[in-house]
């Protein structure tokens, strides 16, 4: 091949890079690319704080936290690019149609979670970036609200407790007088003494175990946090 021709082809294939790097930005601006993308970092980072601060379960996930940011950062630019094929939207949504998520969500109120990154990720995607700065800080205000006001119920809690037998009478008593509300789990006897597990509703968390401690046959007493549907 000569030194034109190789010159030639070299020349047709950095236009037709060109023009297919043009055509890859044609329907969608770097600019509002950036701007969207530093947008769902901000509002992922709005649900993941909103998350953090209004948990309540036993065991706080911080990758679950990173999770919400990336869900909010991936959905964003995958709507951006379908929005305007549909032929790409289709072959798209056919794609995910065939995924299978096989993760255990714990608690109820992180697949909420999920749904709400995901919809920020829709609405940012979708160039309604305004929409989504009003819809995120409505919905943190909201779950902060929902968080912190002290409903009918206090805290859940399982209260363990090894014993000799002849004390059960005297631990039932002193579970009446400090205790409003505890439900009996489970009971177990042993040749070395029995074990009690209730489900007690308290605020004061230490001075139930202490005074459980002063009971004569009692052995010890564990109180662990739990979560538990109302009237389960």
């Amino acid at each position: 091949m000569s030194f034109s021709a190789l010159l030639q082809s070299t020349s047709v294939a950095s236009i037709v890079s060109a023009s297919g790097l043009a055509a890859q930005f044609k329907s969608i601006v770097p600019s509002d690319l950036f701007l969207s993308l530093g947008l769902g970092f901000v509002v992922g980072a709005i649900i993941a704080i909103v998350y953090k601060k209004t948990y309540r379960g036993v065991l706080y996930s911080p990758s679950f936290s990173i999770t919400l940011i990336m869900l909010t950062l991936i959905t964003t630019p995958v709507v951006m690019c379908i929005k305007s094929d549909i032929a790409l939207s289709m072959g798209m949504v056919g794609a995910l149609s065939i995924v299978r998520f096989r993760t255990a969500v714990k608690d109820p109120i992180d697949t909420a979670y999920m749904f709400w990154a995901l919809t920020m990720g829709i609405l940012l995607g979708a160039g309604l970036q305004l929409i989504a700065l009003i819809v995120v800080l409505c919905i943190g205000v909201m779950m902060f609200v929902l968080a912190f006001v002290q409903f009918a119920n206090p805290n859940s809690y399982l209260l363990v407790v090894h014993f000799d037998e002849y004390s059960e009478q005297a631990i039932t008593a002193e579970l009446r007088r400090s205790v409003k509300t505890f439900k009996l789990r489970s009971k177990s006897l042993t040749r070395a003494g029995a074990e009690m597990t209730y489900e007690v509703r308290l605020n004061e968390r230490h001075e139930i175990v202490t005074r459980l401690l002063d009971i004569d046959g009692v052995h010890d007493a564990t109180l662990v946090a739990c979560q538990s549907e109302v009237g389960a």
